[in-house]
């Protein structure tokens, strides 16, 4: 097993679906142990320690993305396979530079912010009493570990990705939730919250930790270096700004909006937090494992000039990302309550946690699409070298999610109609604490404009002309995410009289029967239609994907 394991590890996985499958199985297989975690929080009740818990990483994620952010695989893979191609030590020289540099600014930078966490968190937590303030510094502190091991995994991931070792890759994510999991079952009935932090801690490392033996055997295990040729820094920090500014407004809009919660009644970021985790599974299943299946081919194909195939492939991934989001989301709005009550209805989660986390998960899966769609555009800009186009778009969107939020919040939500008719539509008339949906409508209208204007900009780059495809896509996609909708919606108020709703397997089967019954009438509808997508993914199954043969890499790739 152990040897079967291994060659898992070194074996390569080549074509768009082949890997996208990859991905999206370990994708899945993380959101179940994501679900699993969030399920041992959710039985915590959203209170104060989940509030404390989830606040506590919003400072790290802003210094993950801020700084981790300039050795990620968007970035430096473009330049490690140009340097590949040319020589292997040139290669090898170009990783120690970036690993030194990474790690010296990563590290004065945590110091710096370990002091001034104090001060950030009584200014913008100030909806915390004095001593949850206290303990989101001490959680803090803690998890700018976190950034530090994450960005070695990231830099770390641009080897085992243009080596399309996929499979160790895809375990990283796997294992971090791992991690977690073990700091809620044993690190915290002992320490406490702060066994949380050394649970996130525990996961980072061993995201990194599983790539280590495939960076080894390529020789490319990172060493202190003080050769750093300032002409590709400058070209690596000229190509990574961009990036970084995009992604870094994003935290900061979500931790605007985390802020805003904070004011908000007791166990609104909870409510918040784990409704976003749950939309993250569908996120990473289609648009993560999509996009970064066609990173490595679209930076080929682009620094080949191939631009004709490089088009070819978004589109293609555009169209499989489309028809696989649209019916998820419709589905997940239906079978919303029925998901959360399974997923996280325990211990202290009480029923208005449920309406709550269910109403802003429906507002989330709604925008999974764009979500997703964002992921593989972006990484399309990026395998083009054209990073300032998608910053422009990312700014934008984080300034209008802030402006929404304060406007839906501070005067929408305030206007009685309005109120009610958000209440009345997702069925949590007065139910404390509504207003916390405020937030998801903003953030979901924030990413429709984001993907809009990232849309516009890439046909303009590109050139793109007809999208008569991803049109038709789209269409068979809309009728049939109808059909599973209606068809699932209905067959809920069958189950209702079967099964008994007051048991975890009467919900879980209502749900489940529901929903297959539902993707089984809108399947059937797409097969009469001959939809191209089917076709494709069972082209792609024909193809043994689990017998994926090894690709050698040409020898002038090797020197």
């Amino acid at each position: 097993m152990f040897r079967k394991l291994l060659q898992l590890c070194q074996k390569e996985f080549s074509g768009l679906h082949e890997a996208a499958f990859l991905l999206g199985f370990f994708a899945l297989l993380s959101q179940i142990m994501a679900v699993i975690r969030d399920r041992l929080f959710a039985s915590m009740g959203a209170g104060v320690e989940l509030d404390i818990y989830f606040a506590s990483f919003r400072i790290p994620d802003i210094l993950f993305v801020a700084i981790a952010s300039f050795v990620a695989l968007t970035v430096i893979l473009p330049f490690f396979i140009e340097k590949l191609n040319t020589n292997k030590q040139q290669a090898r020289d170009f990783i120690n530079s970036i690993f030194t540099l990474f790690f010296l600014a990563i590290i004065i930078i945590s110091i710096v912010v370990f002091f001034a966490v104090p001060y950030l968190v009584e200014i913008f937590f100030s909806g915390f009493e004095v001593g949850a303030q206290e303990e989101v510094v001490l959680l803090t502190r803690i998890l700018l570990l976190s950034p530090i091991l994450l960005g070695i995994s990231n830099l770390f991931a641009s080897i085992t990705q243009t080596f399309r070792k996929f499979f160790v890759y895809a375990l990283s994510p796997v294992l971090y939730n791992l991690g977690i999991i073990l700091g809620l079952l044993f690190f915290y009935p002992s320490l406490g919250i702060i066994g949380l932090g050394f649970g996130v801690v525990l996961g980072a490392g061993l995201h990194m930790l599983i790539q280590v033996p495939v960076i080894i055997a390529h020789g490319f295990f990172p060493r202190f270096s003080l050769k750093m040729p300032a002409s590709e820094i400058k070209k690596i920090l000229i190509l990574a700004l961009p990036r970084t500014i995009g992604l870094s407004v994003q935290q900061i809009a979500l931790f605007f909006l985390i802020s805003i919660a904070a004011s908000m009644a007791v166990g609104s970021i909870a409510v918040f937090q784990l409704s976003l985790n749950l939309q993250s599974v569908p996120l990473s299943i289609i648009g993560v494992s999509y996009s970064v299946a066609a990173f490595p081919t679209l930076a080929r194909l682009y620094s080949k000039n191939k631009t004709k195939q490089f088009i070819d492939q978004v589109l293609t991934a555009t169209r499989h990302i489309i028809f696989w989001s649209i019916p998820i989301a419709v589905l997940f709005v239906v079978l919303r309550a029925q998901i959360v009550r399974v997923i996280l209805g325990s211990g202290k989660f009480d029923w208005d946690d449920t309406q709550l986390t269910a109403a802003s998960f429906a507002i989330f899966s709604l925008s999974v699409v764009a979500q997703s769609l964002i992921l593989l555009l972006v990484k399309g800009f990026y395998a083009a070298g054209k990073t300032l186009v998608p910053v422009v778009a990312n700014v934008l969107c984080a300034g209008f999610i802030i402006i929404f939020a304060f406007f839906i919040n501070n005067f929408l939500f305030t206007i009685p109609f309005f109120r009610d008719f958000i209440e009345i539509l997702l069925r949590v008339e007065n139910v404390p604490g509504s207003n916390i949906l405020s937030l998801s409508i903003a953030y979901s209208a924030g990413v429709f404009i984001n993907v809009f204007i990232l849309w516009w900009l890439f046909k303009r780059a590109f050139s793109i002309g007809s999208c008569a495809q991803i049109q038709k896509t789209f269409r068979h996609s809309l009728y049939g995410s109808v059909i599973i909708g209606f068809v699932a919606y209905h067959l809920l108020d069958v189950f209702d009289d079967i099964f008994n709703l007051e048991t975890f397997w009467g919900i879980f089967l209502q749900g489940l029967l529901a929903g297959l019954g539902g993707i089984t009438i809108g399947t059937l509808l797409l097969i009469a239609l001959k939809n191209d997508e089917i076709k494709e993914i069972v082209n792609a199954i024909h193809n043994k994907f689990w017998q994926t043969k090894t690709i050698v890499p040409d020898k002038d790739d090797l020197i």
